[in-house]
């Protein structure tokens, strides 16, 4: 048996519309990360940081992308994640996040928690912003920043 972070979420906006909400670099510095160094494009290396964790960056690579039905990429030097997308009948579409497996162990137990709330987290504000321009990571995490001493 196997760990694996997945998180869901179904949206009412056109797939085109989704998958720029994803890789466009100006889009999603709207809604989730403070700062990237481009967009996720094939053959890109880029530097993802996040506001509640100001000296934290993430390295993304090998990204592969088939565009409105995936995207791919591998960060923290070696977890794949893979984000799709599924058009629903009424023209919804299901984004899916998962992360490629780790062995079950005590350290994966918390790797697993805390990135399967991540990417439920990714997708709530990715909703939000693309059906209501709502960014809900705004002030959210304000309390896990550290006091100046």
């Amino acid at each position: 048996m196997k760990l694996t972070p997945k998180a869901a979420i179904q949206i009412q906006k056109p797939i085109e519309e989704i998958f720029d909400g994803i890789v466009n670099s100006e889009k999603i510095t709207q809604y989730f990360l403070s700062e990237t160094s481009g967009w996720l494009e094939e053959g890109n290396e880029l530097i993802w940081k996040f506001p509640e964790f100001p000296d934290y960056e993430c390295i993304v690579n090998q990204v592969a992308i088939e565009k409105n039905l995936s995207i791919s990429f591998v960060w923290d030097k070696e977890t794949t994640v893979k984000i799709s997308l599924e058009v629903q009948p009424d023209k919804s579409v299901i984004v899916r996040v998962e992360e490629k497996e780790k062995d079950i162990n005590e350290a994966n137990l918390k790797w697993l928690i805390e990135n399967t709330e991540g990417w439920a987290n990714f997708l709530a504000c990715l909703k939000a912003y693309l059906e209501h321009n709502i960014n809900l990571r705004k002030g959210a995490f304000d309390f896990m920043k550290k006091p100046n001493t």
